[in-house]
């Protein structure tokens, strides 16, 4: 299976250079490009991607916004933001609206890759250091019970969604707690059910806002 890819950035050089690099790898096509966030959205809904590279600084309408719009979509694709400051808060803006994951405009060609496959194969790319310094430079965070669902999980699925924070995987948390990993894969199911989250990702970022985890 082949999975598409949509490209969209303002700068044609980029589109170019990505690519480039994943029509290279078996496995993956490109099939199709914008140069802002307005004109992605006839492109997905035209060629049904798996997955859409977004840059977030784009005229017209920005990635924020356009992540939005997609992920509103009936089968809507997942969305990898492609940035070049990690520490830009838009980066964060676009992981709120439901993007699965960032990654640096200067990653690696074989990271890039192995990205875009585990976004489409319904992982979140995670750098839970990056997240927590973009969430620490928010406003202060409401309590805990003022995000709904959080105050509907129990002690062991909060256990989970702490060391979620912290980036581990389903196989370190179970070493940490001392359960199985299925066990640890049900109690994430739930918290990502409780919390409305479609990712780890919109996970820890609801711990964050809601306050069950500080990022200071």
């Amino acid at each position: 299976m082949t999975l598409k890819v949509v490209i969209a950035d303002d700068e044609a050089l980029i589109r170019a250079g990505l690519r480039i690099i994943l029509d290279a790898e078996p496995g993956l096509s490109v099939v199709g490009e914008a140069s802002d966030g307005a004109a992605v959205l006839p492109v997905v809904r035209r060629e049904r991607p798996d997955v859409v590279l977004m840059d977030v600084r784009m005229p017209a309408l920005d990635g924020i916004q356009a992540t939005a719009r997609l992920l509103a979509l009936d089968d809507p694709p997942k969305v990898l933001v492609v940035t070049t400051f990690e520490n830009d808060d838009h980066v964060y803006d676009a992981l709120r609206a439901g993007a699965s994951g960032f990654l640096l405009k200067r990653t690696r060609p074989d990271d890039l890759v192995q990205a875009v496959k585990l976004v489409a194969a319904g992982e979140s790319l995670l750098f839970p250091a990056a997240i927590r310094a973009l969430a620490g430079r928010r406003p202060a965070v409401p309590a805990p019970g003022r995000v709904p669902g959080i105050d509907r999980l129990t002690g062991r699925e909060g256990d989970v969604l702490r060391l979620m924070t912290q980036g581990l995987s389903n196989g370190e948390i179970a070493a940490e707690l001392v359960v199985s990993q299925e066990t640890v894969k049900t109690h994430v199911g739930n918290v990502l059910a409780k919390l409305g989250a479609r990712d780890r990702t919109q996970a820890v970022i609801a711990a964050y806002e809601s306050g069950f985890v500080s990022p200071r």
